[in-house]
């Protein structure tokens, strides 16, 4: 049996799916229609390809992580079935729950094609398996990795994703300091408990150069740290370091782009923001013969630096507007999923170093 990153990965898409089938889970209703009624429905007489598309594509991942896990912990003689049935069952219930929004309309075109993609994402990872694709994969992971690498490979996947919305700062995440504390003012209005809450004596102030660079380098630098938790080779290292720099560039740039457009897509990389890559780049390589456990402290030092300077931040609501009138921020943006991601990764980095350091001491 492997401690596989499919499975939990999995489950985090799923609950991707969850939001996005169910947004804004608001109004809900009995409309006097059954439940399932759907399924008999004529076909809807509107349709384009992109929504054909989405619709097989937005299943695809569920099937191809969970064929995938049952073939990574053994269990793969039934995977492709196991997996589309998943599926199924979660389109059924997913369509079948939008009949109680009346934003949302449910379609068994949708249900036919959302099955239709798990099974295709099924059946590839059942390939892959044939071919031997997974099996290098295994030995890939088994050297370059340690064996309970599962919790840190799935941060490292989620972090692309937690960048695409755009933030006040570049790889500027878990900024929530004003979001929470006008959640809660919302929350407590009209009742004794609001006088509770602190009040600040000044408003948030945009960051200046040299803090904005901080937040840079350090966000930069927190999952260049979180592969050193788990990766100890130096030359191995050294290609994640560059990895990580380029896949971050490149996902705050494809945000950038999808918020202004492409010919806007590198306007963020400012002067604060160029030196903070150059030294989050530096301190990494000074950082690469550092064991594990030192890894893990420096990450939490870092961790708890960058969101007391993230947070001291104010808020962009022009990001957020831009975004919502952006075709294709609109799609990518996924109903505000990826913002939450960016709120709460650093916090589940955070949760993940602590456990991890709490583990190997036990074990000591």
């Amino acid at each position: 049996m492997h401690k596989t990153s499919a499975w939990p990965l999995a489950l985090v898409y799923a609950g991707l799916i969850f939001y996005a089938s169910l947004y804004p889970f608001a109004d809900w209703r009995d409309q006097g229609v059954a439940p399932w009624d759907f399924l008999w429905a004529p076909f809807p007489q509107y349709w384009t390809g992109f929504d054909l598309i989405s619709n097989v594509l937005g299943y695809a991942p569920l099937g191809f992580l969970l064929a995938l896990s049952a073939l990574r912990t053994g269990r793969g003689a039934h995977a492709v079935r196991h997996a589309t049935l998943a599926a199924f069952g979660l389109s059924l219930l997913m369509e079948a729950l939008q009949v109680y929004l009346p934003t949302r309309v449910p379609s068994n075109v949708d249900f036919v094609l959302n099955v239709l993609g798990a099974w295709a994402g099924a059946v590839l990872a059942s390939l892959l398996e044939r071919l031997g694709a997974l099996s290098r994969w295994s030995r890939f992971r088994a050297r370059w990795f340690v064996p309970d690498a599962r919790g840190a490979l799935v941060l490292l996947a989620l972090w692309p994703l937690a960048l695409l919305f755009p933030a006040t700062v570049p790889l500027g995440l878990g900024q929530v300091f004003e979001r929470l504390e006008a959640g809660l003012a919302d929350l407590l209005l009209d009742t004794p408990f609001l006088e509770w809450l602190p009040v600040r004596e000044l408003e948030l102030q945009p960051l200046v150069p040299g803090a904005e660079l901080a937040c840079v380098l350090l966000g930069a630098l927190i999952p260049c740290l979180l592969g050193f938790c788990v990766i100890r080779a130096k030359a191995r290292r050294v290609v994640f370091v560059l990895a990580v720099l380029g896949v971050g560039m490149a996902a705050t740039a494809l945000s950038a782009a999808l918020s202004y457009g492409p010919m806007h897509a590198w306007a963020w990389v400012e002067l604060p923001v160029q030196i903070g890559l150059a030294l989050a780049l530096v301190v990494a390589l000074l950082l690469l013969g550092v064991p594990e456990r030192t890894s893990a402290a420096l990450m939490l030092l870092a961790l708890g630096v960058f969101l007391s300077i993230i947070n001291q931040a104010p808020t962009s609501a022009y990001f957020a507007q831009t975004l919502q009138t952006w075709e294709q921020g609109r799609f990518i943006r996924f109903h505000g999923l990826a913002q939450w991601l960016g709120w709460l990764w650093p916090y589940a980095a955070l949760l993940y170093v602590l456990t991890r350091v709490w583990q190997q001491g036990a074990k000591n």
